[in-house]
């Protein structure tokens, strides 16, 4: 991909000493531990559904109830998260989500029956879809301009990571622990670890300068500023947010009432237009039921669940090749290419699995072709999603768009997540891949028509240039 500039050159790069650079890789390694149980919590049902099956007594429809209760959490976690991100801290909100991560990977883990896995896999959720909002705005905020697609991206890849070791120990434990009974709760037990981690580190983490600052809290902001910036540059920056800060406050009418301003209503529905866009790609469908994909296309059990492990490798791969093309590449011309080489990688699954035999070789051309969906997916379409969401909205309603707009991406994926099986057993996979497609077209064309350029420009310049488009 050739190199697009945009038309707002980024900020020069500042010097920063040894101490404020590692600070800075210290605060996203540690926050970005809530993008990992986010990945590890939503790929660790690939494996476990099938010995979940057994163990249970699933059927298609408890099956997908046990996959989507996670996501229809997610999507009030989400909400609600943000809300509370912008009235109590981000900082605060990770510390909360990260005893909720502990407690219901321990709920799921002991759960004597479907109905008590969906009531835990919902409660999961509530941190999932929490730490999908907070952790990139978190992000956004403490990061300087120049660098924030490319941390804000690392959790974008802590999540895809996440899902590799869910693929990863998944085949490892059925490789070892195949015949018992009770093989997937070995596999779910491991999220409780770094949910303990999470919570250790953000007790020594920073609040978000710009939640500070928007609070009046001038000096904790400069403090926390001066971390990760030299003197100036964090004197300078400080002078900016805060001016945005007090303009927001003289204009806030809070929360829903924000609504009403219609630059601010129109910026939303751009927003949760790019949250849909990024499900409706269907990449859910490979990452909960990838396994039984290419089992279903002629894997056996356990090679469907060791090739899996190809889909996780390959999500990891791409994440790193978005995050070096984030820092080179605009935002809107990566979404756009993403989608169109998700909606292709699709459509030949469907033709695949409409003229090969179930076999081996149709196995491995549907693996190929899901490898390749998630080299787009993961590479380019997932990057900007997160990034864009955490860049676009009001400082005075960050926390609260954000959330509305993951609340929806969190829904879309609840459908998906609960549907799948159903269309599957309805339509056969072809068909219903076929729907993606279709629905995927149509993302194409909002992005191409709606979605803004956010590359090289900080929060605040970003805010003002938005409230010029939209009003």
């Amino acid at each position: 991909m050739s190199e697009v500039h945009s038309d707002v050159p980024a900020p020069a790069a500042e010097p920063r000493t040894g101490a404020q650079s590692r600070r800075l890789k210290v605060i996203t390694v540690v926050a970005t531990f809530g993008g990992l149980l986010f990945g590890y919590d939503t790929g660790v049902i690939n494996g476990a559904l099938p010995y979940m099956q057994a163990d249970l007594g699933l059927t298609p429809l408890t099956e997908g109830l046990v996959t989507s209760s996670l996501l229809f959490g997610a999507a009030i976690g989400a909400f609600v998260a943000g809300r509370l991100a912008d009235a109590r801290g981000r900082r605060r909100i990770i510390l909360w989500l990260a005893w909720i991560f502990l407690g219901g990977a321990l709920a799921c883990t002991f759960a004597p029956s479907a109905t008590f896995m969906v009531i835990a896999r919902f409660v999961l959720g509530l941190a999932v879809g929490g730490a999908s909002v907070t952790v990139p705005t978190y992000l956004a905020e403490v990061s300087p301009a120049e660098r924030r697609g490319r941390l804000v991206t690392q959790n974008e890849l802590m999540i895809v990571s996440g899902q590799l070791a869910a693929f990863t120990f998944n085949a490892a434990i059925a490789g070892a622990l195949g015949e018992s009974a009770h093989v997937w709760r070995y596999m779910l037990v491991i999220a409780s670890l770094p949910a303990v981690v999470l919570w250790f580190g953000m007790l020594v983490m920073p609040e978000s300068p710009r939640w500070l600052a928007s609070r009046g809290r001038i000096g904790e902001a400069l403090e926390v500023l001066r971390q990760v910036r030299t003197a100036q540059r964090a004197e300078s920056e400080l002078a900016e947010v805060q001016r945005l800060a007090e303009q927001d406050h003289r204009q806030r009418a809070g929360g829903w009432a924000d609504l009403k301003v219609p630059w601010v209503r129109r910026l939303l529905v751009v927003g949760i237009g790019i949250a849909v866009v990024q499900q409706v790609s269907g990449v859910n469908t490979i990452m909960y039921y990838g396994t039984q994909i290419l089992k279903s296309s002629g894997f056996s059990a356990n090679g469907a669940i060791v090739a899996n492990i190809a889909n996780g490798v390959i999500s990891v791969l791409a994440t790193f090749v978005g995050i070096y093309l984030l820092g080179r590449v605009n935002r809107r011309p990566m979404l756009l290419i993403g989608q169109v080489g998700t909606a292709t990688a699709l459509l030949l699954v469907a033709l695949v699995s409409m003229t090969v035999p179930e076999g081996m070789l149709r196995g491995v051309l549907v693996l190929a072709l899901t490898v390749t969906f998630l080299a787009f997916q993961q590479g380019a379409t997932s990057p900007v999603t997160w990034l864009m969401l955490s860049e676009i909205f009001p400082l005075r309603m960050r926390g609260f768009a954000f959330g509305l707009a993951s609340l929806t991406l969190w829904a879309a994926n609840f459908t998906v997540g609960l549907t799948f099986p159903i269309m599957v057993d309805a339509l056969g996979i072809a068909t219903t891949f076929l729907v993606f497609v279709a629905v995927g077209v149509l993302a194409i064309a909002f992005v191409a028509k709606f979605v803004p350029e956010t590359r090289g420009k900080s929060l605040e310049t970003l805010e003002t240039e938005l409230h010029v488009r939209y009003s």
